[in-house]
């Protein structure tokens, strides 16, 4: 052989070995995330009972020191949480040592400091499980039950960037009354033979209080994250305008994504990626009124999108607002480890994973079936919009390898 085909022949020869090689790291690497990814998932499911135990082993923290001490940049809680239970024991048990009006927003809540100092917010019961919100996908007063149940369904999906919640009942003539600030205990009222209140709050109305069964009212209250992570609120790009006959500029303009990756803190790091993964969790509990968010103050946009207040959801399990799901189908684009969770979720897992999480929370049971069949329903509509992506732009454009190593340290 002629030493010019030679030197053709090797260089063919270490073209296929360069290319071999890379395609067999990146097919390691991308098997060793999938198994990851499926190690993960079945944690998940071994730790998803969360039995509401007042005993803490091995520590002489409170459950309020160690329940701050979760909370990092990218997560409010680890995933390895044995004393979880022993924090939501105390949210549902200890002594409500002051109680006073919500902080600011459009709908009822009570800030309840419990005994060792510990804020919560407690939203009251305003409907039945049953009870079906017409109208518009954002209508009707919060569900304190939809807190419970976003929650669980955080831990599910694997982001842990929901704030702990648990179901409590308060004797409001007993428990709350006696530690009243004025201003809260002026909103108190009997209608009948129940003890009710109004709060403060922009659609607080004296005609519209919220009223216990007696004495004893049933809500959920949300643990306040520490005061060392101050709070920053962003308008949300995919926001509504709330204003008939007026659209936002996502509403009409497909290429509208392609606007918002130009601008910070959308155009780098991981806040993109966590808006879809918002988009996601919010269709799957029916929430269209998130037109804000919370990250972490001076975070340059490398902390979570925090998933605060979620009780305008599960109002109707026979809605599929699919505009929810703007950012995922005007983007294409998806975590592969958002996207691997769903698909492990398929065929009613999800449904059974999150009646076994909450099961044992004070409340139980928290959804009604069509709620709990509607997320099932809604995940295979996630699904197929991933598919419609991935046929137009192909999977290597449109699942995005973006894990992040999580520190507690």
């Amino acid at each position: 052989m002629k030493l010019k085909q030679r030197v053709v022949l090797l260089a063919i020869l270490l073209v296929i070995f360069i290319f071999t090689k890379v395609f067999l790291i990146d097919n390691l690497d991308t098997s060793a995330a999938n198994r990851e990814d499926q190690r993960a998932f079945q944690r998940m499911l071994s730790g998803l009972r969360v039995a509401l135990d007042p005993r803490l082993e091995h520590t002489l923290q409170s459950p309020w020191e160690i329940a701050a001490q979760w909370v990092v940049p990218r997560e409010v809680y680890p995933e390895d949480t044995p004393e979880l239970g022993a924090v939501m024991h105390a949210m549902t048990t200890k002594r409500i040592i002051k109680a006073d009006v919500g902080y600011k927003g459009t709908q009822l809540k009570a800030l309840l400091i419990l005994e060792g100092g510990q804020k919560v917010v407690f939203k009251p019961k305003r409907y039945a499980r049953d009870y079906i919100v017409e109208g518009e996908p954002y209508a009707g007063y919060d569900r304190h039950n939809a807190e419970v149940a976003a929650f669980h369904l955080d831990r599910i999906l694997g982001f842990r960037r929901a704030p702990l919640v648990v179901g409590r009942f308060v004797n409001l003539r007993t428990e709350i009354k006696p530690v009243a600030t004025e201003q809260l205990l002026g909103t108190f009222m009997t209608v009948g033979n129940n003890t009710c209140f109004y709060g403060k709050c922009y659609y607080c109305r004296e005609t519209e209080p919220a009223c216990a069964d007696g004495d004893i009212m049933e809500g959920s209250v949300t643990l306040w994250l520490p005061d060392v992570w101050p709070l920053q609120k962003h308008r949300h790009p995919w926001g509504r305008t709330y204003r008939e006959g007026k659209l936002a500029r996502w509403e009409y303009d497909e290429s509208y994504c392609d606007a918002v990756k130009k601008t910070a803190p959308y155009d780098s790091g991981p806040r993109l990626l966590d808006i879809i993964d918002t988009a996601i969790f919010d269709y799957l509990i029916g929430n269209a009124d998130r037109h804000h968010y919370e990250s972490f103050q001076d975070d340059e946009g490398a902390s979570m999108l925090i998933l605060l207040d979620n009780a305008k959801s599960f109002g109707n399990p026979a809605l599929d607002e699919r505009s929810i799901l703007a950012p995922l189908y005007q983007c294409c684009i998806i975590r592969v480890s958002t996207w691997n969770r769903l698909n492990y979720l398929k065929n009613g897992v999800l449904k059974s994973a999150l009646k076994t999480a909450m099961s044992h929370d004070p409340i139980s049971p928290v959804l009604s079936d069509p709620h709990l069949d509607a997320l099932d329903q809604r995940l295979l509509s996630i699904l197929a919009t991933v598919k419609q992506c991935t046929d137009q732009f192909g999977p290597d454009v449109v699942l995005v390898e973006d894990r992040m190593t999580l520190s507690h340290l």
